[in-house]
């Protein structure tokens, strides 16, 4: 057992209680009313229209890029970072778009603008931006440069619920979004993730494609425009759709945990502000862009001087300290033996992907976690 986990186990025995008491009186269990409820909270909580409950931060994913090839077409190119989760290339590549590899910011470890430009032609359809270990990595730049090309902008926020930039919270300024509620996340669900967007007709193929592509799951008007005199409107696909639902307990889990996730993330906040202040800046990367930030792990990243991560590991190990290497989704996704089978391209460079790949990773950041408990690590640490 490790003295400082990845992950603590955030469901209380007030979660527990509030489970079992609509276990007890209950008879429904899957999708219904009680996920239509946890999406108004998200939607309300996030700053969007619409919201849709899946079962998983990697359903979202795919949900995301197969409503790209809804509205663009079925062939094209999609750019993605190489830092993030495996999910992000994955649902680019099961939903026939060729993946494109660009590198990221440092200070942010996601997409640069510049990186983007460059990789844009006349097949891309769609950018994937990840928020990655929850620091912002949008701006304006980006967001413009989307619009101008055309091209759809997807957010994955999955590591970073609640990180803002100018004040409006990640996943409400693209064209859509995602998130997990996996339970080492900033809240969980046990599993289950969501969708998220202010446009109506991606709401209402983001609907369909969680439910086998039914259109009864979408609104009349929806139903009406794909309706066939020789098919039962019940049973009507408009979309090649997979049964992606969550179900009633996860939304009940949901919305109590719902209520203790801001006062969470400012807990997070504290923790990596402490982090950073505490570690030695010729020993490890400090300068990351913390501006609106919600980081559910702790970075830890090596200068190019201080090649021991090994003795950093071992110290890790020593004190009872989970730890992941590569940073998020172990680093660069480029370099994973998958993509050796599937077609994909790399625009540029991926020196910074690299280095953060070879000389990072990244420790559990808890709400509990106490300030001592922070500095005594950092001092260790900075005797590597």
């Amino acid at each position: 057992m490790f003295k400082w986990p990845l992950i603590n186990d955030n469901i209380t025995q007030n979660d527990k209680k509030v489970l079992s008491d609509f276990i007890l009186n209950t008879n429904r269990f899957t999708n219904g009313p009680m996920v239509r409820e946890f999406e108004e909270e998200w939607s309300k909580w996030l700053g969007v229209k619409y919201s849709v409950m899946v079962g998983s931060g990697a359903a979202a994913n795919y949900i995301t890029t197969a409503v790209v090839r809804e509205l663009k077409g079925q062939k094209g190119e999609i750019i993605v970072p190489p830092i993030g989760w495996v999910s992000d290339i994955s649902s680019v590549i099961n939903t026939g778009f060729l993946p494109v590899f660009v590198d990221v910011n440092l200070d942010t470890m996601a997409i640069s603008f510049e990186n983007i430009k460059n990789a844009i032609n006349e097949n891309t359809k769609a950018i994937v931006l990840v928020h990655a270990l929850g620091f912002n990595g949008i701006n304006n730049k980006i967001v413009e440069l989307a619009k101008q090309h055309d091209l759809i902008l997807i957010e994955d926020c999955c590591e970073s619920h609640g990180a803002t930039y100018q004040g409006q919270k990640v996943g409400s300024i693209g064209d859509m979004s995602c998130f997990s509620f996996y339970f080492g996340h900033h809240m969980t669900t046990i599993e289950g993730g969501m969708v998220c967007t202010n446009d109506y007709e991606i709401y209402q193929l983001a609907r369909m494609f969680r439910s086998h592509g039914m259109t009864r799951e979408a609104d009349k008007q929806i139903h009406d425009r794909y309706a066939k005199p020789d098919v039962n409107p019940l049973f009507t696909f408009a979309v090649p759709g997979y049964n992606m639902r969550s179900s009633e307990i996860n939304a009940v889990l949901g919305l109590e945990q719902i209520k203790r996730l801001d006062q969470n993330i400012i807990r997070r906040q504290e923790n990596l502000q402490f982090w950073l202040q505490n570690l030695d800046k010729s020993l490890y990367y400090l300068d990351y862009d913390v501006q609106g930030s919600s980081n559910y792990a702790l970075p830890l990243i090596l200068n190019k001087v201080n090649n021991k991560i090994e003795e950093v590991c071992e110290i890790l190990e020593d004190e009872g300290v989970e730890y992941r290497l590569g940073t998020a989704g172990g680093g660069n996704q480029a370099r994973q033996p998958y993509l050796e089978r599937y077609d994909h391209k790399i625009v540029g460079s991926l020196e910074v992907s690299d280095y953060i790949h070879d000389y990072g990773l990244y420790i559990g950041n808890h709400p509990e976690l106490t300030l001592s408990q922070i500095k005594s690590l950092c001092e260790r640490l900075n005797n590597v």
